[in-house]
């Protein structure tokens, strides 16, 4: 019994199906919904469905017996605010899970920031560095505004202990952490530029691109329906126009700011409606978002949301 459990053991598969293969691991189910719950980022979506062939493709040549060596699958994901990186980085948290290259499917420290890594103090930032770590191992650990862990202009800044512990961790232990980058596109560059360590450990650089007015309008439709209100004709339109002014001022966060921008819009829906209720009202009227609800923001007379 022994010998047959051990001839079953050496046998060698000889072929895969690689559309069987997909549909089991569940990354079919993670790219659609990819698809249906992000508008836009056609660029961003793309790199990740070559990824995922990849990694498909790499587990196939295992199988096979052909010599591979792990992937790097650290990456860097650059882009303006509200773009999309935090939830295409849980995505790709679950996508690797799926296919056996983490073991835990969810992103471990959603968002990481510069205070969670360094410490104040000598001796502070390694037992810091080294918890969040201990935690994010066998998964996907996100730091976000990566750039703010490197501070050349204060000498007493321990945020370079920080980074090279990570780069030794991301090296050693790339087969059970997957490292995610994420910041402004510009400020990412010039953090390469001086830490090449992390450029050279780093083998996915994804842009994310700013959304198009349009897309803005679609997300708009989208947060409204999600929230169990409408536009009508008018109210679009009026959404429509504070995209295209709102676009142009600073401090604009594409999606982020469109959230807002509903959220005001829904706080003068409900005063509205409060003040002009007379009697039983219903659904519907609960639910409308009137043009007046959005062209009553500071942006279409000059001002600024922020």
């Amino acid at each position: 019994m022994e010998n047959e459990g051990q001839e079953k053991e050496s046998e060698i598969v000889t072929e895969v199906n690689l559309k069987e293969d997909f549909q089991a691991s569940g990354v079919a189910d993670i790219l659609a919904e990819l698809d249906n719950s992000l508008i836009g980022l056609t660029p961003v979506k793309t790199r990740i469905k070559e990824t995922a062939s990849l990694l498909l493709v790499d587990k196939a040549r295992e199988k096979l017996g052909l010599v591979n060596e792990s992937p790097t699958l650290h990456m860097s994901f650059s882009g303006n605010p509200g773009t999309g990186k935090t939830t295409v980085a849980l995505k790709m948290a679950n996508l690797l899970f799926r296919l056996g290259y983490v073991r835990k499917g969810h992103l471990v420290t959603v968002t990481v920031t510069r205070d969670d890594l360094v410490g104040q103090y000598i001796g502070h930032t390694a037992p810091k560095t080294k918890e969040v770590l201990k935690k994010a191992m066998g998964g996907v650990l996100f730091i976000d505004e990566a750039y703010y862990l490197y501070r050349p202009e204060n000498e007493r800044d321990y945020g370079q202990e920080a980074i090279e512990i990570l780069l030794q961790v991301m090296e050693n232990n790339r087969d059970d952490l997957v490292v995610i980058l994420a910041g402004y596109k510009d400020k990412m560059d010039k953090f390469f530029e001086s830490n090449p360590g992390f450029r050279s450990r780093i083998a996915h650089h994804i842009d994310f691109p700013d959304y198009s007015n349009n897309e803005l309008l679609e997300i708009a439709e989208v947060m409204v329906a999600s929230m169990n209100y409408q536009f009508n004709e008018e109210s679009k339109k009026a959404m429509a126009e504070y995209i295209k002014i709102r676009k142009k001022q600073p401090h604009f966060a594409n999606a982020r700011s469109i959230r807002n921008a509903i959220d005001r819009a829904r706080l003068r829906q409900a005063n509205r409606v409060f003040n002009n209720s007379e009697g039983p009202i219903g659904a519907s009227f609960l639910s409308q978002i009137e043009d007046i609800d959005i062209r009553q923001s500071r942006v279409f007379s000059g001002g600024i949301d922020k």
